[in-house]
């Protein structure tokens, strides 16, 4: 804290800082906050005001939107990515519980239009194996 005071105080002396200029022996031009010779001249410095005309703040303008539409279509494609790798992941989850409860054992069956069960035979699961594992290779890795 008693830094930021101390550096609050001394802007306005930096900004209000008198320069001098002076002519040493050898003929070389000196520039300092202290007068090195008698002869000295302060020299008054003032800030560069930069002026842009229409056509440069139109250049920036359009720079400024060409790069908000770019951090915006980066955005929306990293939250489709992220929606994809998340549904990829709840699918890779359920072939992998299905292929658990496979290979747990037991008899499958499904239900016919009356109703009925009718029980998978060894063959038809094997196969089922095959496809969930077949799919979780090229889903999954």
């Amino acid at each position: 804290m008693r830094h930021l005071i101390l550096v609050a105080l001394l802007v306005p002396s930096l900004a209000t800082a008198e320069i001098y200029r002076w002519t040493d022996a050898q003929g070389r031009v000196h520039f300092g906050e202290k007068p090195g010779t008698s002869e000295a001249e302060q020299v008054e410095v003032k800030p560069q005001v930069v002026e842009r005309d229409d056509a440069t703040r139109q250049r920036e303008e359009r720079t400024r939107q060409f790069y908000d539409a770019r951090r915006e279509e980066k955005a929306t494609s990293d939250a489709r990515a992220s929606q994809a790798r998340a549904e990829r992941a709840q699918e890779c989850r359920k072939l992998r519980d299905s292929l658990a409860r496979i290979q747990e054992g037991g008899r499958y069956f499904r239900r016919d239009e009356k109703g009925e069960r009718t029980y998978y035979s060894d063959e038809q699961v094997e196969a089922a194996r095959g496809r969930l594992s077949s799919r979780i290779a090229e889903r999954c890795g």
